[in-house]
C-alpha cells in the first residue's frame, strides 16, 4: 500500500513541527490533530493510511484513542504507529496490547519516521 495520507497526533505543537518536519520529503497530504479525540473524528472523517501518536495527551491519551480505532470497523486496519517519551520496555509491550504497530522514542530522527513508512 503507498502511504499517501498521514495523520500526525500530538499536543506539542513543537513535536507536530518536528514530525511535519520529518514528513515533508514524503508528498503525503499530512492531516494533524492535537488529542485523541480528534484523532478519532479526522481518521473516521479522512480515513489516513497511517497513524502517528502521541501517547500522553490531555483528554483521551493515544493508549486510548488507539484502542477505540482498534475496535471500530471503519478504522481498524489503520496502522497506528506511537511517538512518545514513553519508551522503556513496559511501554512497548502496552502499546503494541493497545493495537500499535510500533512505538518510537522521542526525541527522534527524520530517518526513524520514514523508515516505518516503508513497512506499510
Amino acid at each position: 500500500m503507498a502511504i499517501q495520507k498521514i495523520l500526525i497526533c500530538d499536543d506539542s505543537q513543537t513535536d507536530l513541527a518536528n514530525l511535519r518536519s520529518a514528513l515533508k520529503g514524503t508528498q503525503c497530504q499530512l492531516l494533524t490533530a492535537t488529542d485523541g479525540d480528534e484523532a478519532i473524528r479526522l481518521a473516521k472523517a479522512e480515513k489516513p493510511d497511517i497513524i502517528f501518536m502521541d501517547i500522553v495527551m490531555p483528554g483521551m491519551d493515544g493508549y486510548a484513542a488507539c484502542r477505540t480505532l482498534r475496535d471500530d470497523p471503519a478504522t481498524k486496519n489503520i496502522p497506528v504507529v506511537f511517538v512518545s517519551s514513553k519508551h522503556q520496555k513496559a511501554d512497548r509491550v502496552w502499546a503494541q496490547m493497545q493495537g500499535g504497530k510500533s512505538l518510537i522514542a522521542k526525541p527522534f530522527e527524520a530517518d526513524e519516521i520514514t523508515a516505518v513508512l516503508s513497512a506499510f
